[in-house]
């Protein structure tokens, strides 16, 4: 990077406008995608065919992730500026995926507020080395075999070396004027299992199965695996100690290319953008990426490369960093 940006210069490289959130069009998303999940559940349940099922199942899952980011940007503010509705919206739009929006919410700032600091990031931020030889075969596997679907794991014991639950409201991870609201989280996801739980003693486990938890996993599978490609890559540095600054820790995530999803998942792959400013709402991330483009030109990091081929790569080359230095890369584990 040429040049350590401030906030003030980047915010004013970007259009006033673009951080200003529409409750109408906010509100049109949400029950957009509500909408067309249940026009998805009426054709399941219409058809009943075994043909239909894994259209069903793809679809479905991808407009849960699609639904998720709505609910994103009431965790951020970038849904509207009325505190009321990013909370009661938040919980509409996360609890049917079984995210706890309050302790979602919290452990995500956390991420925003240190992106790419190895030792404050909450999201896929890296192991040392020493940590990585420290871990147990199990840890192992579930780390980095097992990463696109042990979200729900993470969500009750978070990840390596950051203990505490989204869910019980005395967690670590929570400050003290944070607690009634993990609570008020908590309970909106109990009485969602019990739904779930009662639908399944009606219909039986196989009608769970079909019409909820394999949804359920590709909405799991798109949301790590998204998160990891944001945050993953051989030539992106982490940073550590005095060496971090927030601009370029946001400054060290990478837009991906998701073509033809792009927009089903309201532009998630503008990921730097959002990194900088995350109260600009998703349907003006373009906008302001255009603009902030212009200004940072190759200090921008964005990839058009297919995210398969960045996804097997970084599986396999992105395994821990050095145990020193202030600006450290991935390596891969060459034993």
């Amino acid at each position: 990077m040429k040049h350590i940006y401030s906030i003030p210069e980047l915010r004013h490289s970007i259009p006033d406008s673009a951080f200003c959130p529409s409750v109408p069009l906010s509100l049109f998303y949400f029950f957009w995608d509500i909408a067309i999940i249940a026009v998805l559940y009426a054709l399941a349940f219409y058809l009943n065919s075994v043909w239909f099922l894994p259209f069903f199942w793809f679809a479905t899952g991808t407009m849960m992730w699609a639904l998720f980011v709505v609910g994103h940007d009431c965790g951020h503010g970038s849904f509207s500026h009325i505190t009321w509705l990013n909370f009661l919206i938040g919980h509409l739009a996360h609890t049917p995926l079984l995210v706890p929006f309050h302790g979602w919410k919290v452990s995500h700032r956390t991420h925003h507020n240190h992106t790419g600091d190895i030792d404050r990031d909450e999201s896929w931020h890296p192991l040392t080395e020493s940590q990585y030889k420290a871990l147990s075969l199990p840890a192992k596997i579930a780390r980095f075999k097992l990463f696109l679907i042990v979200f729900p794991l993470y969500l009750f014991v978070r990840s390596s070396g950051r203990d505490g639950s989204h869910f019980h409201p005395n967690s670590q991870l929570f400050p003290r004027g944070e607690k009634k609201n993990a609570l008020t989280s908590t309970i909106w996801i109990f009485g969602f299992v019990c739904f779930l739980a009662y639908l399944t003693y009606i219909n039986g486990i196989l009608f769970f199965i079909t019409y909820y938890f394999i949804p359920y996993s590709i909405f799991v599978i798109w949301l790590s695996l998204v998160t990891f490609l944001h945050h993953t890559e051989t030539t992106v540095p982490w940073y550590r100690g005095k060496d971090w600054k927030y601009t370029i820790g946001a400054l060290s995530t990478v837009d991906r290319s998701y073509g033809i999803f792009e927009p089903i998942h309201h532009n998630i792959g503008t990921h730097v953008v959002h990194h900088l400013f995350p109260t600009i709402p998703h349907y003006k991330l373009k906008e302001a990426k255009k603009s902030l483009k212009i200004f940072l030109g190759d200090d921008y990091l964005e990839s058009k490369e297919s995210i398969w081929r960045v996804f097997f790569r970084s599986a396999r080359e992105c395994i821990f960093v050095p145990d020193t230095g202030g600006m450290v890369f991935y390596k891969k584990d060459k034993g």
